[in-house]
């Protein structure tokens, strides 16, 4: 799994028949190098311009899985298939298009297995959001937790998986992840990331700037909802300006913890989980703490990896997409009927 965060691939063996998770096992993390890293972050402005079979489009495709197969080399494993999520460089269901770019054909051929990809596009075909993705993974994990369950999973973009006292499954996008903060952090200080939210938490939220953020239109549109990377970057620029940077990195900080209590929920949770890179964030999480009356903590309290989840997840999406079984439901992404997905590669 890449995802918009932009940082690396995580890779990670499952053993499930895509319904039950049996075990987990290896993990492993490959970063990834500066420059691949900016000329993503590029694509991602220059995306919505660019057709299928651009240079750049087609060459980054090749690194992107030249990296995927480095990252499963890593994990030196015998596996029946490999799921391959791709980057996501756009997400746009009211226009019926999201887009992951990776060359599955050449993935598949450097491991040696059948490689299951494209996840998303049969169901912003049928309507649906086609995101968030990782919410039948989550009911799985979470099978013998208490429930109700919220799972918030903060990557560049933050989403939630609601598991209902009843057995409903609700899911969707919440707003920002950590992307509108790395952007912020990266223009003004150069560095990629705020690591462990330490500029974020030496700064002082600015309220009326943070209510400004959250009047937009989004919050207001029923679940399920999902947005692209860089829904919010104009809104931020304009906000944000003229704040110190530590001003700007605590209210984006802010924003992102505020817009997952935003969530609609069909009744409160009894424990909050928190996974993804934004669980590292010490302000992030002081500022989710802050606005549930639960629990908040990482991932790890129940034993789970916060690091490899969502790998893990589309190795369980893989074993579904061999199996013909859905990936998707009216309660995660609004599609009108469950929703199978994805296709298969084998090794040429």
């Amino acid at each position: 799994m890449s995802g918009t965060s932009l940082d690396g691939v995580d890779a990670a063996v499952i053993e499930t028949d895509g319904e039950t998770v049996v075990r987990t096992g290896k993990t492993a993390c490959l970063l990834y190098e500066e420059p691949l890293r900016l000329r993503l972050r590029a694509l991602l402005d220059a995306a919505p311009g660019l057709a299928l079979d651009d240079p750049e489009i087609v060459a980054v495709s090749r690194v992107i899985a030249d990296r995927h197969a480095e990252a499963v080399a890593m994990l030196a494993c015998r596996a029946e298939i490999a799921g391959f999520h791709g980057q996501t460089i756009l997400h746009d269901p009211p226009s019926r298009r999201t887009w992951q770019i990776g060359d599955a054909a050449r993935l598949a051929h450097k491991i040696r297995l059948p490689v299951a990809s494209d996840f998303r596009s049969a169901d912003v075909a049928a309507g649906g959001e086609g995101a968030p993705l990782v919410p039948l993974f989550h009911a799985a994990m979470a099978a013998t937790l208490e429930k109700p369950l919220l799972i918030v999973n903060i990557g560049g973009v933050a989403n939630i998986t609601f598991l209902a006292s009843d057995g409903a499954i609700l899911a969707c996008d919440t707003g920002p992840g950590n992307g509108p903060l790395d952007d912020w952090v990266h223009r003004h200080t150069g560095a990629a990331f705020d690591r462990d939210g330490t500029l974020a938490a030496s700064g002082r939220v600015n309220a009326a700037r943070l209510a400004r953020l959250l009047a937009d239109g989004y919050f207001a549109r029923p679940a399920p909802k999902s947005l692209d990377r860089l829904y919010f970057s104009a809104l931020v620029a304009e906000v944000t300006e003229g704040l110190s940077v530590a001003d700007g990195a605590a209210t984006l900080a802010a924003f992102t913890a505020a817009a997952v209590a935003a969530a609609p929920m069909p009744e409160p949770p009894r424990l909050v989980l928190v996974t993804g890179g934004g669980r590292h964030n010490r302000a992030i999480m002081a500022a989710l703490r802050a606005r549930f009356a639960v629990p908040v903590q990482p991932v790890e309290m129940v034993g789970w990896d916060g690091d490899a989840l969502e790998a893990q997840c589309f190795g369980f999406l893989a074993v579904r997409v061999l199996h013909g079984l859905p990936l998707s439901v009216p309660g995660t992404t609004g599609v009108a009927a469950p929703m199978r997905g994805g296709v298969i590669v084998q090794p040429g």
